[in-house]
């Protein structure tokens, strides 16, 4: 049996896998990643992408399916990530001309990641 330590790590290191191939993802979609993990006081932001006037906020969710990974996100959660989001977008020089969507990307075991564009609209 595992402890607790373990099972910890071991979803950190699952977690920083999902946001690496859902960074690439968008990537080859055409977006340029302009935060990773992005941290406050009041949420975090696992990827903020962004292609021409367009910022993506994203949650990554691994999960065996995508209807697994669409009930992982939850109201406190998208609330997390528009305070965090808030918080970035609140810091960039062009503000006003930005368009804000939040999307999921969902990685699931042996697939390619799934995004799933606009899952909240504030």
């Amino acid at each position: 049996m595992r402890d607790g330590t373990s099972k910890k790590r071991d979803a950190y290191k699952k977690g920083h896998r999902s946001e690496w191939l859902a960074a690439l993802c968008l990537r080859l979609k055409g977006y340029r990643i302009v935060a990773r993990r992005f941290k406050t006081k009041s949420g975090e932001v696992d990827i903020i992408a962004r292609r021409g006037n367009l910022i993506l906020m994203v949650e990554v969710k691994a999960r065996n399916s995508v209807e697994e990974a669409m009930e992982a996100v939850t109201h406190t959660t998208l609330r997390r990530i528009e305070s965090a989001g808030d918080l970035w977008l609140a810091k960039q020089q062009d503000y006003a001309s930005l368009s804000i969507r939040y999307d999921l990307i969902a990685c699931l075991p042996r697939r390619w990641p799934v995004h799933i564009p606009a899952i909240y609209m504030p």
